[in-house]
C-alpha cells in the first residue's frame, strides 16, 4: 500500500496496522489507525495506550496516553 509516508507500513491478516519506526516492529492499532495516514494525523492505540502522530511524512510515536479509562474503553 502506497500512502507517500517513509514509514513502511503493513497490515496483517487480522486487519492490524504495524509500522517498522526505529528498525523496530510496532503496532500501530486497528480501527483507530488513520486510513488514509495524511498529515497531522493523531491517534492513540487502544490496546497499548501509545500515541502516534505523522510528522513530516513519518510515523512518530509520541508516548504513553495515561489517562484514566472509562468502563466501557477497556481493551
Amino acid at each position: 500500500m502506497a500512502f507517500n509516508l517513509k514509514t513502511k507500513l503493513w497490515m496483517t491478516g487480522a486487519l492490524e496496522w504495524w509500522g517498522m519506526i526505529g528498525n523496530e516492529d510496532v503496532y500501530l492499532g486497528t480501527r483507530e489507525f488513520p486510513n488514509p495516514p495524511e498529515e497531522g494525523d493523531e491517534w492513540t492505540v487502544r490496546k497499548t495506550r501509545e500515541r502516534f502522530k505523522i510528522v513530516d511524512g513519518e510515523v512518530c510515536r509520541l508516548g504513553r496516553d495515561d489517562t484514566p479509562l472509562e468502563p466501557w474503553e477497556v481493551p
